[in-house]
C-alpha cells in the first residue's frame, strides 16, 4: 500500500534560493490558472487541465521566468488545482497568499527523483533545477518512490516521499471481536469504552482518572492544558506583546513571526507525535474503532459574527475553539484511519447528539442532562449508576456503532468502501430524545 516518509533536506544557500523560486513560480501558477477558470465561469464557459497545459507551455516563451521551475512541477501544481475545482468547486477553492501560505512544489514522476543511501545515516536525492540535496535518513524508505513533495516549515525544508511498501491490509483483525467507542473532550483528548484515558498531560490510566492539583502561575496552568511547556508559553506570550507592537511589513515583525512560528511548529510535531502513538494503540487493540461524527470546522468556527450583528460571549467561545484545535480531535481520527490499514480495523462514526447524557446501561439508557453533574462525574437519574462522565459517553457511542449493524470492511467485501474505513451513519431524527421510562 501507498503511504508517506518525511525528512529534513540539507540545502545549500544557492538551493534554498532556487526552492524559494520554484515554489513562488508554482504558486503564480496557481494564483492564475484559479483566476482564469473563474474569468471563464463568469463568461459561462469552461477550461480543464489539458487546455490550460497547453497555454502554459505557450507562455513560457513570452514569460521566461516561468521556466525556472520545472515542468513536472507547474503541471502538477494545475493537475492539483484541477482536482480542487472539482471536489470543492472554482469559487471556494482559496488563493495562495504570500503570506499564509507554505512554500511547496511537488515531483510527480520517481525516475526524475533518484535517491542514493550514502551510510547509514544520510542519503541524497536528486531534485530537477536544484541538483543533489542531502537529507537525514531518520527511518528506512521501506519501498519504492512514487513522488515526492518538498515544503518548507519555518525556517527547514523537508521532502516527503510517497512509498510503495509491498504491504496488504490484513484481511481479519488480530482480535476480530473487539469493538470501542472513544469520546473525544477538551480535557482529556481521548477516553474509550473501556475507561482508558489517553492525553499528554498525564500518562495513560485505566479506569476513573485522578485529577492532578492545580499548578500555580498562568504559564503553568496553560501548559497543563496543552502542548507547550511553562517557558514555552512565557516566551510566546512575550512574543505576542512584541508583534503587538511591531510595525507591518518591518523586519522585527517577520523575525517575531519567525519566533512564533518556530515554537508553534514544536506544538505540532508533539501533537503529531502523540495522535501516532493513540492511533497504534486503539487499531493494535480493537478490530472495530467508533468515533462521534464530529464536524470540527464548524464546531471551531468564530462568533465574532459581523458588523451588522455581531456576536455574543466571543471571547468563551475562542476559548473552546483553542481547547479543541489544541486536542487535535480530527487529527486523531486521521491517525486511526491510516494506521487500520495495517492492522485490519474498522473506522466507523455516529451521531454524537446526546452521548454526553444518556446512560450507558442497556437497561436503562435513559436522556437527562441533570444526569451530567459535572465535567467528570456522570450520575443516572434513573438507574442510579455512577461513572467518569466520559467513559459513560465512550460507551454510548460504542452501543450506537454497534447497533448500527454490520459495518464495511473497507476490504472489498461489502461494496468499495476505502481500507479502514466504514460508512458514517447519520441521525434523520431531529426532534428531542426520547426520555426512556
Amino acid at each position: 500500500m501507498l503511504t508517506g516518509r518525511k525528512y529534513r533536506l540539507e540545502f545549500d544557500a544557492g538551493q534554498q534560493l532556487t526552492a524559494e523560486r520554484i515554489a513562488a513560480v508554482c504558486r503564480s501558477a496557481w494564483n492564475t490558472a484559479l483566476e482564469q477558470r473563474r474569468a471563464y465561469r463568469r463568461r459561462g464557459a469552461f477550461i480543464g487541465y489539458a487546455e490550460q497545459c497547453r497555454q502554459l507551455a505557450d507562455a513560457k516563451k513570452d514569460f521566461p521566468w516561468l521556466a525556472e521551475a520545472p515542468a513536472q512541477a507547474l503541471q502538477q501544481t494545475l493537475k492539483n488545482l484541477d482536482a480542487a475545482c472539482r471536489r470543492h468547486g472554482t469559487w471556494t477553492v482559496r488563493w495562495k497568499t504570500r503570506t499564509r501560505w507554505r512554500p511547496s512544489f511537488r515531483f510527480p514522476t520517481p525516475k526524475h527523483i533518484p535517491v542514493q543511501t550514502i551510510n547509514r545515516r544520510w542519503a541524497r536525492v536528486f531534485l530537477p533545477k536544484i541538483g543533489w540535496v542531502r537529507f537525514r535518513l531518520s527511518r528506512p524508505l521501506g519501498g519504492t518512490v512514487k513522488s515526492a513533495t518538498v515544503s518548507r516549515d519555518g525556517a527547514h525544508w523537508f521532502i516527503a516521499f510517497l512509498v510503495e511498501d509491498g504491504q496488504c491490509t490484513p484481511q481479519v483483525h488480530a482480535r476480530p471481536e473487539t469493538a470501542v467507542g472513544v469520546d473525544r473532550g477538551v480535557i482529556t483528548a481521548a477516553v474509550t469504552s473501556d475507561g482508558e484515558f489517553f492525553d499528554r498531560r498525564h500518562a495513560t490510566a485505566t479506569g476513573v482518572s485522578c485529577p492532578e492539583p492545580p499548578k500555580e502561575g498562568k504559564a503553568e496552568r496553560a501548559a497543563e492544558q496543552g502542548y507547550l511547556t511553562p517557558g514555552e508559553t512565557e516566551r510566546y506570550v512575550r512574543l505576542q506583546r512584541r508583534l503587538a507592537r511591531a510595525t507591518k511589513g518591518s523586519a522585527r515583525r517577520r523575525r517575531v513571526v519567525r519566533a512564533l512560528g518556530a515554537i508553534m511548529g514544536r506544538v505540532r510535531r508533539r501533537r503529531a507525535d502523540f495522535t501516532a502513538q493513540a492511533a497504534h494503540r486503539l487499531t493494535r487493540d480493537y478490530a472495530h474503532v467508533v468515533f462521534e461524527d464530529l464536524r470540527v470546522r464548524a464546531m471551531t468556527a468564530s462568533a465574532s459574527g459581523t458588523a451588522e450583528a455581531p456576536g455574543t460571549r466571543v471571547a468563551q467561545k475562542s476559548g473552546l475553539n483553542k481547547a479543541i484545535l489544541d486536542k487535535g480531535w480530527y487529527g486523531l481520527e486521521v491517525a486511526v484511519r491510516a494506521k487500520a490499514r495495517y492492522t485490519g480495523s474498522v473506522v466507523s462514526t455516529v451521531p454524537a447528539a446526546y452521548t454526553s447524557q444518556t446512560c450507558s446501561v442497556p437497561a436503562c439508557g435513559r436522556v437527562d442532562a441533570k444526569s451530567r453533574e459535572s465535567q467528570a462525574l456522570f450520575r443516572c437519574t434513573a438507574c442510579g449508576q455512577v461513572e467518569h462522565a466520559d467513559v459513560n459517553a465512550a460507551k454510548c457511542v460504542k452501543i450506537r456503532g454497534q447497533a448500527a449493524g454490520p459495518v464495511v470492511s473497507g476490504r472489498g467485501d461489502c461494496g468499495g468502501a476505502r481500507v479502514g474505513e466504514a460508512s458514517s451513519t447519520r441521525s434523520t431524527a431531529r426532534g428531542a430524545p426520547r426520555v426512556a421510562a
